[in-house]
């Protein structure tokens, strides 16, 4: 056995159907008494629900999180909190919306209230990004960690199904970096495949069924799971190049991460052999990478780059932006490799 260290801040999961019916008693446990309640323009009609649930510990709405976490965004919601002297932030939604409450809780420490309505995992996690001109900065503090993180099944339902798939390969590409990242140890390993597996069998069904209620909560399941690992073991190429691309290029988040997956699983596979038995292991297959192109196209992820709008003429320039300030990644960022696996997804090769 190696040597690890285990070290997962605490924090309280409230995990069940229902369950955001408990979100006034989970402001309260807190000791807040103004509560900022954040989301997407789409999911406004969510944001005024909770203000409800909440009554008169609800300040106020905002309801302009937006992908990629622009800095004019942040500076907007961080007034909308000092307006309204919210002491707490209760973020429903996806990652634009967590990625929204955390930016105001980087620069208040107020708490954290996060209700994940799709499967990305943020809100497990200490890790923030902020994108200012066309570069999105990652860190990470304990600030932006949600303190209670509530699961309800229900709010997943409305997900549909073309992003709902996507969404799951996004968690699954925190379970596989997981389990080879410095900061990795067997108890992470353990919960990394045990959220591939979860996602894997979960996905496809809600795709074929979208209101089917067991798979989308195994879904939701898995990627919690897959927001622990990322949050406790950090990240490596793969979210890199994610964070590069949807930085520079503006390319949507979820469906950038099922683009990249397999062609970054390639690019590290024989520099971590025992992460790829793992993950093979996990799916019921052989070969990691390729299986995992396969379950994408099986989820209707889009296949290339080039159908998510990258320009043909930025993958130069992308795959130079990597190898700067380069996450540390189990094989040596090489230029030429990365340009490589930028070709071919960009083409939508299979590995």
């Amino acid at each position: 056995m190696i040597p690890f260290v285990f070290d997962i801040p605490a924090r309280r999961v409230v995990f069940g159907r229902g369950s955001i019916a408990r979100l006034h008693e989970e402001v309260t446990r807190l000791g807040a008494r103004r509560a900022l309640i954040i989301s997407t323009p789409s999911e406004q009609h969510l944001a005024k629900d909770a203000a409800g649930r909440l009554g008169d510990l609800a300040a106020g709405l905002f309801t302009e999180a937006v992908m990629h976490t622009p800095i004019d965004m942040v500076r907007a919601a961080r007034r909308r909190a000092a307006e309204l002297r919210a002491d707490c932030y209760v973020a429903i939604g996806g990652g634009s919306t967590i990625g929204a409450g955390k930016s105001i809780a980087l620069e208040t420490g107020n708490p954290l209230v996060a209700v994940p309505t799709t499967y990305a995992g943020s809100e497990m996690t200490p890790i923030y990004g902020i994108t200012e001109g066309t570069l999105k900065k990652t860190g990470r503090d304990d600030k932006v960690l949600p303190k209670t993180v509530i699961y309800d099944v229900d709010l997943t339902l409305s997900l549909p199904p073309q992003v709902s798939g996507p969404s799951g390969m996004n968690a699954i590409a925190h379970c596989v970096e997981g389990l080879y990242t410095r900061e990795t140890n067997p108890i992470l390993q353990l919960m990394a495949a045990d959220g591939i597996r979860a996602l894997a069998r979960s996905l496809p069904v809600i795709v074929r069924e979208p209101h089917n209620i067991e798979a989308r909560s195994d879904a939701q399941y898995g990627a919690w799971l897959a927001g622990t690992v990322l949050g406790a073991a950090g990240t490596a190429l793969h979210h890199k190049l994610c964070h590069t691309l949807g930085g520079t290029f503006n390319l949507p988040h979820a469906e950038t991460h099922a683009v990249i997956l397999p062609h970054a699983m390639a690019y590290n596979s024989e520099a971590a052999p025992e992460a790829m038995r793992i993950i093979a292991d996990a799916l019921g297959v052989d070969d990691a990478a390729r299986a995992m192109y396969d379950l994408a196209a099986r989820l209707n992820a889009p296949p290339s780059l080039k159908q998510l709008g990258m320009p043909e003429e930025g993958l130069d320039r992308a795959a130079q932006l990597a190898t700067e300030n380069p996450y540390w990644n189990p094989r040596p960022l090489e230029r030429a490799g990365l340009r490589e696996l930028l070709e071919n997804a960009y083409h939508g090769r299979r590995p």
